[in-house]
């Protein structure tokens, strides 16, 4: 298994082995020990899995685990296609407000891992795109927080030429800036895994 750091601090581009024959690829995309060996903070053990099943042009996010949270994740495409992003809404972090993005599809299997506290969305980039969710946590809806996908401040790569698909209540979130001066955020904890600075504000991975 291959890690590369992310433009935000402590998340990483999981690539897993994939093993082709005449029927196909397998490829396992999650072993305990080798994430393990990657990450930074404590091992990253899944409570609970969920998936999403998306039409083109769907956007969800941004969502982070509030205050309190040690929810991390990993996030992959079954399905379709989707431009993944990674967004550090931690205070403190020596990488807030940057983001950096992967595109995931199942021809080329990758994982994005986020931990605890950084924010995460994505964009379906194609009709019936699969998304899953390996957490590390849990669910509790008070647990979880979200920014708004189309702050300029953030200036998220959204699809051009219309209005991504987004739910009520991502449409109703605050802007970066406002999450802040209400204290809605997370703080950073280089120990949660967040211990690797990046270096770019933003790069798409195709």
């Amino acid at each position: 298994m291959h890690a590369r750091e992310l433009g935000v601090a402590g998340a990483l581009e999981i690539t897993p082995p994939v093993h082709p024959d005449r029927r196909g690829t397998f490829c396992p995309v999650y072993q305990e020990a080798d994430y393990a060996a990657v990450l930074d903070g404590p091992p990253f053990r899944v409570a609970r899995t969920a998936l999403s099943v998306n039409h083109s042009g769907v956007a969800r996010g941004v969502h982070y685990a509030r205050p309190g949270s040690d929810t991390a994740k990993v996030v992959l495409c079954a399905a379709g296609t989707a431009l993944d992003l990674v967004v550090d809404v931690r205070v403190g972090s020596p990488t807030f407000g940057r983001w950096d993005a992967v595109r995931l599809r199942p021809d080329r299997p990758r994982a994005v891992y986020c931990p605890p506290g950084v924010g995460h969305a994505f964009v379906a980039e194609a009709e019936g795109t699969v998304v899953v969710y390996l957490l590390s946590t849990p669910y509790r809806p008070e647990d979880e927080g979200a920014v708004s996908l189309s702050d300029p401040a953030l200036g998220l790569p959204l699809p051009r030429g219309g209005e991504p698909v987004v739910s009520d209540r991502d449409l109703a979130a605050p802007a970066l800036a406002e999450a802040l001066d209400r204290g809605l955020l997370p703080h950073y904890r280089p120990d949660a895994g967040g211990g690797a600075e990046g270096h770019s504000r933003r790069r798409t991975e195709t």
